[in-house]
């Protein structure tokens, strides 16, 4: 496990929401070997798509460039000593079903016409 603090780099997340991603990085850093950056990463993401809803996106590493899109109020970019965490959610709940979409879709041309 990895003793440091976390430092947070870039972030547009709440503060509740900010401690509760560090509190999974530094669980996931507890039950996984630290060079086994795809567990980690693995483990929050299951675990903010439990809390949050699905989408979510998890990078760990020690160098990596990244260029992304997110939702706002769910971004946050940190490092625990060499670990980066690059944390983000994307899109939107994919709760509706296939039918639903497609009727917004249908509704939206409508009043375009």
């Amino acid at each position: 496990m990895l003793e440091g603090k976390a430092v947070v780099r870039e972030t547009d997340m709440s503060e509740a929401m900010q401690n509760h991603v560090m509190e999974l990085a530094y669980k996931a850093l507890d039950l996984h070997e630290v060079s086994d950056c795809q567990s980690i990463a693995h483990f929050i993401k299951q675990k903010l798509d439990e809390a949050y809803g699905s989408a979510w996106h998890c990078v760990v590493g020690k160098d990596f460039g990244s260029c992304i899109t997110h939702l706002c109020g769910s971004f946050i970019f940190f490092r625990v000593e060499m670990m980066e965490f690059l944390i983000f959610k994307d899109g939107k709940d994919f709760t509706e079903s296939r039918e639903e979409a497609v009727g917004v879709l249908q509704k939206s041309n409508k009043n375009d016409s």
